[in-house]
């Protein structure tokens, strides 16, 4: 399973008499980059996405110059999808042509809470005409979006209290996606629900083969970043910036990871005895976070074995990218962790596991802050699918922990459909499985410190699962 980091993009700045960008155009040199073309491009990229297309994948196919803006623009269009949406709905009763409706939505989402708005809302309204004035596909409905959005303006105040009674206008979430929420966290969901449309911060863990994360923030410092620690080896940044401005980033000093990614390697490996040669697997490890987090956490003189299993090969690529660039060495297998007899001789030899990482597939409902496209991308017949992936993952595995052994079981989803209820599961069906005391389910925005498990890893975080079973012997 993926770690994630906040984008570092360009913000657009929020100014009255500025219609453009500055932006960079690949040979270092800035230039301006007008918002309609901002505003064009950010319209076929949410037209993209409400088709059904990652806004990773869409963001990569827009022109160079212009994908910071957009991206900065796409991700708060998707953080108020829902507001805009119902909003066009009071201002067209029909449904407009497709490009035409995204740039509608466009134009709303950026500019219905004037708070928030990166730009004043009447700079993006006639932009946002310009914009439809200039592509071909749009220019006979110009008019249409000017007298859209010109009504906006003088009654938004009205448009917007009509809109409050809608909950998915009111929480920007599909209202399936609010209904389970509210089903699982009835006294918490509305801080779950706002926690998801704030921005998530940018993270670090430091790689304590080369030195503390206190010497490690006064690095930071030096070079004029601030940040704070977060558990033993993270620092939570105070400004997200590109990882090349990171001192020590390209020599493997530090990585990137939320701080509830950054419990794994420590729930699955205290306790257990680092001088021993121990057979370590991390299925679903792309792109190798975790897998680089146990190995660090081994030490560089550990006799460890770490396999790391990906059954996609160009994400398994990832994987060894991530590993070369830290130094450190893992068995990196291509293939489904569920199929046990296509990659266990390989790996191993057949040797079972003393510790086994199970970050599997899953909704990504916890990391919606980071990634503003999976609530609408998401439908919640996926979760039936989810979990049968994860029970069967669960059960091809399990075998293969060795008696008195563990298998930490973890997915970035707040539902308890992939996490508390799969576990429990998954216990009644397997009497030597025994659930250790465990974080549980994780919810987004919140610091870690409940218990002994979670003082250490404080901090703004992700939302997350986890479940740490043992092996009874025999």
């Amino acid at each position: 399973m993926a770690t994630h980091a906040t984008p570092a993009s360009s913000s657009t700045a929020r100014s009255h008499d500025k219609t453009d960008q500055r932006s960079n155009s690949g040979n270092g040199e800035p230039h301006l980059v007008a918002l309609w073309k901002q505003l064009e491009a950010t319209a076929l990229c949410l037209q993209a996405v409400r088709g059904g297309q990652s806004a990773t994948a869409v963001l990569d196919n827009v022109e160079r110059s212009l994908r910071p803006g957009v991206q900065a623009l796409l991700f708060q269009t998707l953080r108020q999808l829902g507001r805009a949406q119902a909003l066009r709905k009071e201002l067209a009763h029909r449904n407009p042509p497709s490009l035409v409706d995204n740039l509608l939505c466009t134009a709303l989402a950026l500019a219905w809470d004037e708070n928030a708005a990166p730009y004043p809302p009447f700079t993006l309204v006639s932009q946002a005409v310009e914009a439809a004035k200039r592509n071909p596909a749009m220019r006979g409905q110009s008019g249409f979006v000017n007298a859209c959005l010109r009504r906006f303006l003088r009654e938004r105040d009205a448009l917007v209290g009509a809109t409050d009674r809608d909950p998915v206008a009111q929480w920007n979430h599909p209202l399936w996606w609010i209904r389970r929420v509210q089903q699982d966290y009835p006294d918490q969901w509305q801080q779950i629900l706002k926690a998801n449309n704030a921005h998530a911060p940018m993270t670090l863990r430091v790689n304590q083969q080369q030195g503390s994360a206190a010497e490690y923030l006064q690095r930071l410092e030096d070079t004029g970043l601030n940040g704070q620690r977060v558990g033993d080896c993270g620092i939570e940044l105070q400004q997200a910036v590109p990882v090349l401005q990171l001192p020590g980033f390209e020599t493997g000093s530090v990585s990137v990871q939320d701080a509830a990614a950054q419990m794994a390697a420590p729930l699955l490996l205290n306790g257990m005895d680092t001088s021993q040669p121990l057979q370590i697997l991390d299925a679903c490890a792309a792109p190798g976070g975790k897998t680089a987090h146990i190995l660090e956490y081994a030490g560089a003189q550990s006799p460890w074995v770490v396999t790391a299993l990906e059954v996609d090969g160009e994400r398994a690529k990832r994987i060894g990218n991530t590993l070369e660039r830290l130094n450190l060495k893992a068995n990196v297998v291509v293939a489904d962790a569920a199929k046990v007899d296509d990659w266990w001789q390989q790996a191993n030899g057949g040797a079972l596991f003393d510790a086994v990482l199970l970050d599997a597939p899953c909704s990504a409902s916890g990391i919606v802050r980071r990634h503003p496209d999976v609530r609408w991308l998401r439908r919640e017949t996926d979760l039936s699918q989810l979990a049968a992936q994860q029970e069967r993952l669960l059960n091809a595995l399990w075998p293969l922990v060795k008696p008195g052994g563990r298998l930490l079981y973890c997915t970035c989803s707040v539902f308890y459909e992939e996490g508390q209820n799969r576990v429990k599961a998954f216990v009644s069906r397997n009497t030597g499985a025994q659930l250790l005391t465990s974080p549980g389910h994780l919810m987004p925005g919140q610091s870690i410190g409940e218990d002994k498990l979670r003082e250490n890893a404080s901090g703004d975080h992700d939302g997350f699962y986890y479940a740490l079973l043992q092996k009874l012997a025999a």
